[in-house]
């Protein structure tokens, strides 16, 4: 045992700060008894009681601390404690609700320390992305060796879910899209006679660059956040855990087939939200422009070519990956309670879209550059 271990307990006035020193427990408090028999507290209205050097206390001495904090409040002061992290504990089952304790407050964080842990923070989750991408193609091209280790069934229940179910959502903000952009573009080609070129007005946007950029959002905020939500709550009540126990990988049991369903479901809703954004110009083109609608496709198969087509459903398989991986990723890193559920569901919806974003525009440089 050390020396300050073994020394009593005792107080001194230093200015505004009441010092507390040595050990203040049962055996050892007569010397701290007899100060504050006959105390002389600091002048002024606010007085430190300084207990951090205190090297042992127990609930007599945490009595005795909380008596000799009462008298100065009782005088009309208001007393700073300051203890040891230790001692917190104690004086709260001495019942002293009104001591308001206070430990030295740590240092605001600078600005490049900030900077430098949201980096180190980006960067742990790229690695950590990175490798559940490749633990997710491996699993994928031992599937491709071996189909009979897919879970078709599951697979096909996602492509349901995922897709058939999406159709309305999708349909609806396509033939509206389509809508809009005809009407925008109606005001314009009005003036100069050219209303026959809607068609390729609509055509264009839909067809290369809208229809599966809308599509992948949607199925980003729907089916990528219901996986997140899904393995997330897998993770928190450890049934993923209990896989690995048993020898099961999640990727190949959980992941692949979510990932699959979306390379099926989100070509095929692309090309069901071409039709839609399509037929939404036809209709504001005939009701503005008065373009009857075999003129509108023909003028549409002179406008768009299959390069055009193939360029815009090239995207859905990609765009499917990014949110099937994100969603899944996210929701595996979930833990502790359903508030991370939700964190991270919200992270995956808010990154697949970000990602399907940066992708398309990385897309389009590189086709104008290729001239494609």
């Amino acid at each position: 045992m050390d020396e300050g271990s073994q020394r009593g307990a005792d107080l001194s006035v230093e200015g505004g700060t009441v010092r507390c020193t040595g050990s203040w427990t049962a055996r050892r408090l007569e010397r701290a008894e007899r100060r504050l028999r006959r105390p002389a507290w600091p002048a002024g209205a606010d007085v430190v009681v300084d207990a951090s050097q205190v090297r042992s206390l127990d609930l007599a001495g945490a009595w005795v601390l909380r008596r000799a904090v009462q008298a100065l409040q009782n005088g009309g002061r208001r007393v700073d404690l300051r203890l040891r992290p230790e001692h917190d504990g104690l004086l709260r089952m001495v019942n002293a609700p009104e001591l308001a304790v206070s430990a030295p407050a740590a240092p605001a964080p600078t600005l490049p320390f900030r900077i430098g842990a949201w980096t180190l923070e980006i960067a742990r989750e790229v690695v950590g992305l990175l490798a559940f991408l490749g633990d997710a193609v491996v699993v994928a091209l031992r599937g491709i060796r071996r189909p009979s280790l897919v879970r078709w069934r599951a697979a096909l229940h996602h492509v349901q879910s995922a897709g058939l179910e999406a159709m309305p959502i999708v349909g609806l903000l396509s033939f509206l899209m389509g809508v809009v952009i005809a009407y925008q573009g109606a005001t314009q080609l009005r003036r100069y006679g050219a209303n026959v070129f809607v068609a390729d007005l609509v055509g264009v946007a839909m067809l290369r660059e809208l229809s599966p950029l809308l599509t992948a959002i949607i199925v980003a905020g729907r089916s990528g956040a219901a996986f997140a939500a899904e393995l997330g709550t897998m993770k928190v009540t450890e049934e993923v855990d209990a896989l690995r126990t048993i020898g099961v990988a999640p990727e190949a049991l959980l992941v692949l087939p979510k990932i699959l369903a979306l390379g099926i479901a989100l070509p095929l809703l692309t090309v069901y939200a071409d039709a839609a954004g399509v037929v939404g110009g036809m209709i504001v083109a005939r009701a503005e422009l008065a373009v009857t609608w075999p003129d509108f496709l023909d003028r549409l198969e002179k406008a768009i070519h299959v390069q055009d087509y193939l360029v815009g459903l090239g995207k859905a398989p990609i765009f499917a990956g990014v949110i099937g991986v994100i969603g899944c990723y996210q929701g595996l890193q979930a833990s502790g309670d359903a508030e991370s559920v939700g964190r991270r569901t919200t992270v995956s919806v808010v990154q697949s879209i970000f990602l399907v974003i940066v992708l398309d525009a990385l897309f389009s440089v590189a086709f104008n550059l290729m001239g494609i």
